[in-house]
């Protein structure tokens, strides 16, 4: 399993906005942290996540300070994902990620699957998050809020869509990228000896033989 941590439900939160910056590069939003020895919290709105201190760099405020609306000039926010889409199972969220970027069903849910055991808050020791394991620079590219399950498939989806395409179709070595990182295929020309992402693409390949056979 590539988590160490979930996401707990908590009472909402009412302090400053910062940013985490992680020693992957990535930069996460979230409305506070706490540090407990080698352990930190990290608090996004109803949710926090737990990891070890040693993946965070340091911590930036977020400046940002919007000016108040009167409540009856103010309009109704539109939801990033459709409202109904909270409603959805992890597996509904990878079949419609599936469906949208002409991915096969079964691929999206394995990776799922194998990603975060469908778990929506799921937090691996590099900091990816969410169903699709997402590192928030990545999902920061992809103009997706990775906190939000509904846009953290669909960006997963996305991505995996494009390292096909990157591989001419080639999928161990789109999986490798998306397991290891493309710069680790490229490096190796071709899937990685990481032990972990042999085990990935293996996993993946027999849920591909599973669904075929079921056909």
């Amino acid at each position: 399993m590539r988590f160490v941590a979930l996401f707990l439900s908590l009472g909402s939160c009412a302090f400053a906005g910062e940013y985490a910056v992680l020693a992957s590069g990535g930069r996460l939003h979230i409305d506070r942290h706490e540090i407990s020895g080698d352990t930190v919290r990290l608090y996004m709105g109803s949710s926090v996540a737990e990891m070890s201190a040693s993946k965070i760099t340091g911590y930036e405020q977020d400046d940002y300070a919007p000016q108040a609306v009167p409540a009856a000039a103010a309009p109704a926010a539109a939801p990033t994902v459709p409202a109904a889409s909270s409603a959805l199972s992890p597996g509904e969220l990878a079949d419609r990620a599936a469906d949208r970027y002409g991915l096969p069903r079964w691929l999206v849910r394995s990776v799922m699957k194998n990603e975060s055991a469908f778990q929506p808050g799921a937090a691996s020791p590099k900091g990816a998050i969410g169903l699709m394991q997402l590192m928030p620079g990545t999902a920061q590219t992809l103009g997706a809020n990775v906190s939000d399950p509904a846009q953290n498939a669909d960006a997963g989806a996305r991505y995996l869509r494009d390292l096909l395409q990157k591989y001419d179709g080639a999928l161990w070595h789109a999986l490798a990228a998306y397991n290891a990182g493309p710069g680790a295929v490229q490096k190796y020309r071709g899937i990685p000896p990481y032990s972990e992402t042999r085990r990935y693409i293996e996993r993946i390949e027999r849920d591909r033989k599973k669904a075929e056979a079921a056909q």
